[in-house]
This record gives C-alpha cells, structure tokens and sequence, in this order.
C-alpha cells in the first residue's frame, strides 16, 4: 500500500530539505519512494510543497499527492496548512508549526491572518499534533531549524527510528550545519510520545 506525505511550508523555511532528508530516509529504509516538489514563488516567501509517496510492498506509480489522499500534512506555517487540509485523508495525521508569516495579501492589506487556523484544524482531521516551531528552534538557538525539528517528530510518529538518520543528516547538510541539525532532529523526536 502507498502512503502519501505532503510537506508544505514558505520559501525559506526548509520544506524541500526536509522532503529530500525525509525520502532519503525512506529509500535507505527499503521503501519506493517518489518525490514532487513545488517551489512557487519561494524566493519571495511564497508557498512551497513536496510530495512524498512511498510503498513496502511493490513501485509508488506517480509522485502527486491528490485531494484526500496525504496520510500526513506536515506544515512548517499555520496559514499554509489551510490551504492544504482537503489533501489530507480523514483518518489523516497534521503535524503543523504554529509559526505564522505573513502573506503578501496580508502584508498589502487585503487580507487578515486568520485567527483560528488551529481551531478549525482540530475538526478537519483524526491526529492534529501542533508544534511551537519557533520556540523550540529557539531552544537550540537558530529559528532556521524548525524544519528538522517537525522532520524529527514525524520520525517518531511514523516509526522510522530505526534508520541511521544521524548519517543521512551528515551526508547531506552542509558540514556547518550539521550538529546543529542533529539537534533539533533529537529535538524534534522528544516532542512526540513513545
């Protein structure tokens, strides 16, 4: 059976490293993995997706998550996970950052950020996991890891811990970043029980 993750977030905060640290887990896991990502108009903070869609048992046919079909949202911006919510399967898992950045509609005015993003995501789907990225990317000192944090957290919900994720985290950071990134990977999987 092929389960689907979509990733989505802004440009800028890591949704396509996260998708590719994520599918390389998975193809050194055993799984077919296939991969589509979106970048928008990231380079202006516009959205960003990727999906990921891998299988145990037989070839993933096609790399596009289609309404009602993501097993799990993982979104690095409240707003951004509005906009994604009918992808996701009703017995569906969101695991979403509360960061909140502002659009340019609603830097412009013609928009309001809405207030209840998190209220109405606790009717849409069966598991809502909400992370407060920005103060636990805090907690390590850089805010540019929240990626890696939710990366670490979906780990342990999807019960991937037995992939060396500390070797695909070094192969494929830039070496500055890499203990960083190793933290808020360990980080990321204490947020989530057992």
């Amino acid at each position: 059976m092929t389960k689907s993750i979509l990733l989505v977030g802004v440009g800028g905060q890591g949704t396509i490293t996260a998708s590719k640290l994520l599918t390389i887990g998975l193809l050194e896991s055993g799984y077919d993995v296939k991969m589509n990502e979106i970048h928008g108009m990231s380079q202006r903070g516009g959205s960003v997706s990727a999906d990921v869609r891998y299988s145990e048992a037989g070839k993933v046919a096609a790399p596009v998550i289609s309404r009602g079909e993501a097993d799990i949202l993982v979104s690095f911006e409240e707003m951004e996970t509005l906009r994604w919510t009918d992808y996701v399967k009703p017995d569906g898992a969101i695991v979403v950052s509360t960061e909140r950045i502002d659009s340019m509609p609603v830097m412009t005015g013609r928009l309001d950020y809405p207030d209840n993003v998190l209220a109405e995501l606790q009717n849409a789907v069966k598991t809502l996991i909400v992370i407060d990225g920005p103060a636990e990317a805090a907690k390590i000192g850089n805010s540019k890891v929240t990626n890696v944090i939710l990366l670490g957290a979906i780990i342990r919900h999807m019960k991937l811990e037995n992939t060396d994720w500390h070797k695909i985290i070094r192969e494929n950071v830039k070496p500055a970043f890499i203990d960083l990134n190793l933290q808020a990977l360990e980080l990321g999987k204490t947020l989530m029980k057992g």
